[in-house]
């Protein structure tokens, strides 16, 4: 059931390459993000775009936001490949999938979950792989990519490392005030991802280029210095 507020539209994706079933779910919060002032907050606003990878289910959410302030959701989609489908064909679809949100959204990060090994050895191999596919469209178009644990996500959203799939999704509803709770799981899994990285990912990225300034300006010192401490040879008479 969708609530009112929000726009469903389904259909069947199909091409010579590969056959997929692309469900595309649009929720609006009850802001507008174009008019909102978050969007345009000391210019540091970020559009980031979450992805819940998975080869049956790919999640994918997009979020504006400034660190400390509440976000906004701009859309979420599931993309599903049918597990008849060749592999690379179920690959090639979330590409293509994942490319087309990057050209119509354009967001300025790209958050991914980053793959823990599980029991089930096919079922890592194919998130590992789609992962690895929603990567490479980001790096296509050159958008940073960052990688966050569900611990992570967990806690960034909920408080607690160890919550549960259903307090994610409540929190997530609670957050971007939307009127019910984005179905199936991995839309809700995708945004979280989005709002995590929106909170967390950019006082990350601040500190990574903070410690690689300071690594190139120590190497520059110890070039500098190194030359003017060699003693000059005398020249030959």
């Amino acid at each position: 059931m969708v609530a009112s507020g929000q726009r469903v539209a389904a259909a069947n994706v199909t091409s010579a390459t590969y056959a997929a079933e692309h469900l595309f779910v649009y929720l609006r919060g009850k802001g507008d993000r174009v008019g909102d002032p978050v969007t345009r907050q000391l210019g540091e606003r970020m559009r980031v775009l979450g992805i819940d990878p998975g080869l049956t289910r790919c999640g994918l959410g997009v979020v504006d936001g400034v660190p400390g302030r509440q976000p906004l959701v701009v859309a979420v989609d599931v993309v599903r490949t049918p597990s008849d489908l060749d592999t690379a064909r179920r690959l090639l679809a979330i590409d293509e999938a994942v490319d087309s949100w990057i050209t119509r959204y354009r967001p300025t990060a790209v958050a991914i979950e980053r793959v823990f090994a599980q029991h089930n050895v096919q079922t890592v191999m194919g998130t590992a792989q789609a992962a690895g596919v929603a990567m490479l469209a980001s790096a296509r178009h050159g958008i940073p990519v960052s990688m966050h644990t569900p611990s992570e996500v967990k806690a960034a959203i909920t408080g607690s490392g160890r919550a549960s799939k259903e307090q994610v999704a409540a929190m997530v509803t609670k957050i971007l005030k939307l009127e019910e709770v984005p179905q199936p799981a991995d839309a809700a899994d995708a945004l979280a991802l989005a709002i995590c990285h929106v909170w967390r990912g950019s006082t990350t990225a601040r500190l990574n280029a903070a410690v690689e300034a300071a690594g190139n300006h120590a190497e520059r010192q110890r070039s500098t210095f190194g030359k003017s401490a060699q003693p000059r040879r005398r020249r030959q008479e």
